[in-house]
């Protein structure tokens, strides 16, 4: 411990003050709740709902409908996220599935993880 005596300084906390608790945990929530509150809900929803109408049905007249990593592909070639990160679609899918707005019709296998995911689509009237 005599080690640590080298790195103190006045005013500053020494590593026996912290409060125990799971690592990153309070951090966590308050990153997770600011990045919630700057979303701009509307105006994400009306993007995931054109990218979802340009893939609506294919030339049999089957129902078609895209990943959140499709969605998240098709919005950076628009312009309106940065990267084609899952995560800024798959929130507001989620938001829109509950809304009624859009519905999981399946699974299948991602072309980018090779996983299985949900292919949303938009409801039907």
């Amino acid at each position: 411990m005599d080690i640590l005596k080298n790195y103190e300084c006045d005013g500053q906390m020494d590593i026996f003050e912290y409060e125990k608790s799971r690592a990153g945990q309070m951090t966590t929530l308050e990153t997770r709740a600011e990045s919630n509150e700057q979303v701009d809900r509307q105006k994400r929803y009306s993007q995931i709902v054109e990218c979802l109408k340009t893939s609506s049905a294919n030339n049999h007249g089957e129902r078609m409908g895209m990943t959140a990593k499709e969605i998240a592909v098709m919005m950076m070639n628009k312009g309106y996220i940065p990267s084609a990160e899952r995560n800024f679609t798959a929130p507001r899918l989620t938001e829109m599935s509950i809304s009624g707005i859009v519905e999981p019709i399946g699974k299948k296998k991602c072309n980018w993880t090779g996983h299985k995911v949900t292919v949303y689509a938009l409801r039907e009237a």
